[in-house]
């Protein structure tokens, strides 16, 4: 991303010149230009060789991104290398952008499950919940439940703070398939929020016939054995888990898309 403010910047800081590549700050110094003293970036290239940026030009520099304490080579003023990586990494990104093309062009000819209409089981979930849905909360899940109820795949993200309701529009949207015969498997990223959604799923879920079981490294071999055994005859509803949903061993009987 382009810099707009000197601020963001600390002397010895890698930066890349979009036109001369990879540099180390040096700070702000003064030189003339056209007999006035003016001031500039300065930035050090391979083999000593410094370039002098106007602060008018600022957005043709970026701070270089990397792992802390790695340090990149410096670029060489006029050499070929960094045309060549603006090169490849042009390629690279038409390249990407042909396969995002042909990928969403796929989605867009595929036809997935259409779920139904929402039953008065869904109406007296939904109507349970214990708050009040605020504006986006209800947009949100009224979305997610239009894409569901058309065929083609959804492919939608919620984004949300802490506390703001994604995990009720999600358990809406479980139901919702659950109700329709799908099983729905929820991927979380750590085994502990797995156990919390699970407590969460099941007291949400408990006055309705949905089995709601988790994977995690807090069951026993012989919990998990049987966890697994009624997922794949279409027992449990709801299965919760981290990557260890994706193990070959994780069979379904009939897993929505």
């Amino acid at each position: 991303m382009p810099l707009h403010d000197i601020d963001a910047l600390q002397v010895g800081d890698y930066v890349v010149h979009v036109e001369h590549g990879i540099g180390r700050y040096c700070g702000l110094t003064k030189i003339a230009v056209g007999g006035m003293q003016r001031e500039v970036l300065k930035i050090e290239y391979r083999d000593g060789i410094h370039l002098f940026v106007k602060l008018e030009n600022l957005a043709s520099v970026q701070k270089y991104s990397a792992k802390e304490g790695f340090q990149p080579p410096l670029s060489k003023i006029g050499g070929k290398e960094w045309r060549e990586v603006k090169r490849k990494t042009k390629e690279s990104l038409v390249s990407i952008a042909e396969d995002l093309i042909k990928l969403y062009a796929k989605r867009r000819a595929e036809r997935g499950i259409i779920f139904s209409g929402d039953t008065p089981w869904q109406r007296e979930m939904e109507a349970s919940f214990p708050y009040e849905d605020t504006p986006d909360q209800l947009t949100a899940s009224e979305s997610v439940k239009r894409d569901m109820e058309n065929p083609m795949p959804m492919d939608r993200l919620i984004c949300g703070d802490v506390g703001y309701g994604k995990t009720e529009v999600a358990m809406r949207a479980a139901f919702k398939a659950v109700t329709d015969g799908k099983q729905v498997a929820v991927l979380v990223p750590t085994t502990i929020l797995a156990q919390q959604h699970y407590r969460t799923f099941r007291e949400r879920f408990k006055n309705w016939p949905v089995d709601v079981r988790v994977i995690s490294r807090f069951q026993s071999k012989r919990e998990q054995s049987e966890a697994l055994k009624k997922l794949a005859a279409g027992d449990v509803d709801v299965i919760i888990g981290t990557h260890r949903l994706l193990s070959k061993d994780v069979q379904f009987d009939e897993l929505g898309p």
